[in-house]
């Protein structure tokens, strides 16, 4: 796919359905997801984070920037970028990272009202809502095809109130984002609030853990879009861990038994290259 037609592709998935957008942090997990029949994908900020042996939060704008253009040119499907802040608090500058994003080649972005520092979590209501409102105009300067998650993020920084939540959503539905997201709410009654708040506008849901639903669970309380946030990657260094403290405490190497071949990830890869889009 162009880039042009992974956006068109990624706003015709939000018309319709309950799908799950998983989170890669590097080409190889890229490109397993896509071979598995995902339909889009979404990048992580803990996962890459964590590959590169940074704290989440911790990696710069550029280094950002850098894997979402890797991402997206290795994906032949749609990616939608984690952008965090937007890599500021002033609304214009962050509108301008907003641009570098788009120019990586993505077919979406999510942008959050967490400022970064936990003294003081969130940005204010109106600045939050401003900020979605210059990515938003941001993207049509562009060309209008980006889609836009506006993000809020009080479940997950010791905010966890609903009321404010559906407020800020709903606030940021109206200044433009196409797609709303609030990691952190778990339960039936909380999901379903937000998708009404917002409808017909979709919701992400974050299942960042064994919660109890399914994919069929989440369409039927009207979820568009399920992520996974940084957790498959967490789930990939839990088994390192594992494997290596057995290795550095016990001098054991049990945990080694039953793990994916070389000769198999090696078929995998070598007949993907072969319909991999050149960068």
């Amino acid at each position: 796919m162009t880039i042009a037609e992974k956006r068109r592709t990624f706003r015709a998935l939000h018309q319709t359905g309950c799908w799950v957008i998983p989170n890669p942090w590097n080409i190889g997990t890229a490109r397993y997801l896509q071979g598995l029949g995902f339909k889009a994908l979404a990048t992580t900020s803990a996962g890459y984070a964590h590959s590169y042996g940074y704290s989440d939060g911790d990696v710069t704008k550029d280094m950002v920037l850098a894997h979402c253009r890797e991402i997206a040119q290795a994906a032949d499907i749609p990616v939608n970028a984690d952008f965090e802040n937007g890599y500021a608090d002033d609304p214009d500058e962050m509108a301008a990272n907003v641009r570098l994003c788009i120019e990586t080649g993505v077919a979406g972005l999510s942008i959050e009202d967490y400022t970064g520092r936990d003294s003081d979590p969130l940005y204010d209501f109106d600045l939050a809502v401003k900020r979605v409102r210059a990515a938003r105009d941001a993207i049509d300067k562009a060309g209008g095809d980006v889609i836009l998650t506006g993000r809020t993020e009080g479940f997950i920084r010791n905010r966890p109130d609903l009321d404010e939540t559906i407020r800020r959503l709903k606030a940021f539905a109206d200044a433009g984002a196409d797609c709303l997201y609030s990691p952190g709410i778990k339960t039936r009654e909380h999901i379903a609030a937000t998708v009404k708040a917002v409808a017909p506008k979709s919701i992400n849901f974050l299942n960042a853990g064994p919660f109890g639903f399914t994919v069929n669970d989440l369409a039927e309380l009207g979820v568009r879009r399920i992520s996974v946030g940084g957790t498959l990657s967490r789930v990939a260094m839990h088994a390192f861990i594992q494997s290596a403290q057995q290795i550095a405490k016990e001098g054991k190497f049990d945990s080694f038994a039953g793990v994916v071949s070389n000769a198999e990830l090696n078929k995998f890869f070598h007949e993907d290259l072969r319909h991999r889009p050149k960068s």
